[in-house]
């Protein structure tokens, strides 16, 4: 006769070890022989068994993880990598509108940009020549500006053409010895001049400062012909222009160089790649923990199973049963 033994459903890939039919709960699993259940990794196979393997992922410690790493990915995937390869796209069209700008030969201010018209997007760059008199009274300066590293101002002076318009010219910057100080810097020439310069969008302070005076100098915080035409009260149009080197009251020339993105080609794209590959490795290292969390948790559970299944096929009681 074979011994009826109560085998716990959970147990069910042990039964092999049985001599007869091997019974789950009570109720022969198969009608005879030695039969092992069907089992995934030691448990039974099954939607309930699933759902309590994974039952863990439920407590607020994993929740949390959870959340921050699929809140990460997401972020990672439709927020910051999008906004560097859009930067990386800006800055290819600024450095294309460059080299075309540098290929084309200067024209007159009035044809590129009539009298009363701002500068816009496409004449960005293009290099323009104009003839008419530096007004130093109304000039102004760009502070907390940094050049290879070191503090700077730029230096804005308004500029009056032979036909009457009143434009920002952009004459360079100047080293500091800090942001709080205000250099020595040569005054632009008196007088008719001809300048050869480029057309710039104006830059907007995201804080939208006041302008300030330093030591009788008026400061403002971007190169923005609105915001000095704010500080001195000058009809000064939108944009500005920027004097290439050599020019008549040019200082230290800024760069012809994108303002958008990187220094560098390809660095936003780079960056783009970084926040690609962290979402990946986020998402990676999640479902990394999850295995080695049930790993550990089915090894402890299948010891505890073969140790019951040894005790009932010893024919030990259960404590309180006889």
């Amino acid at each position: 006769m074979y011994r009826r033994i109560q085998v716990p459903a959970e147990c069910a890939g042990e039964a092999s070890l049985v001599s007869g039919p091997a019974y789950s709960g009570g109720s022969p699993v198969r009608s005879a022989g030695s039969w092992a259940v069907e089992t995934c990794g030691g448990l039974p196979v099954g939607g309930t068994c699933i759902v309590r393997g994974v039952r863990f992922l439920l407590r607020p410690g994993w929740l949390a993880l959870i959340a921050v790493v699929i809140g990460f990915a997401v972020a990672a995937f439709t927020l910051l990598a999008p906004w560097q390869f859009g930067r990386e796209a800006q800055r290819d069209a600024q450095q294309r509108a460059i080299d075309a700008a540098s290929a084309t030969a200067p024209v007159p201010l009035a044809e590129m940009v009539p009298p009363g018209e701002p500068v816009t997007r496409e004449d960005e760059w293009r290099q323009v020549t104009v003839t008419g008199t530096f007004v130093p009274e109304g000039e102004g300066l760009v502070r907390l500006r940094v050049v290879d590293g070191q503090p700077a101002v730029e230096v804005l002076t308004p500029f009056r053409t032979d036909d009457g318009r009143l434009v920002t010219v952009n004459r360079g910057s100047v080293a500091a010895a800090s942001g709080a100080t205000v250099p020595d810097y040569a005054p632009p020439p008196a007088g008719p001049v001809t300048l050869t310069a480029r057309l710039r969008l104006d830059e907007t302070d995201p804080q939208g400062r006041a302008a300030i005076e330093t030591d009788g100098h008026r400061q403002i915080y971007a190169s923005d012909s609105r915001a000095l035409a704010t500080a001195t009260g000058l009809p000064l149009e939108p944009g500005f222009l920027q004097l290439a080197d050599g020019q008549p009251g040019v200082l230290r020339p800024l760069d012809v160089a994108p303002t958008a993105g990187g220094d560098a080609p390809f660095t936003n794209f780079s960056y783009a790649l970084q926040w690609l590959t962290f979402g990946v490795i986020a998402l990676f290292a999640l479902g990394y923990f999850v295995r080695l969390e049930l790993l550990q948790r089915r090894g402890t559970d299948r010891r505890g199973q073969r140790a019951a299944l040894r005790r009932a096929l010893a024919g030990e009681d259960e404590p309180g049963k006889h």
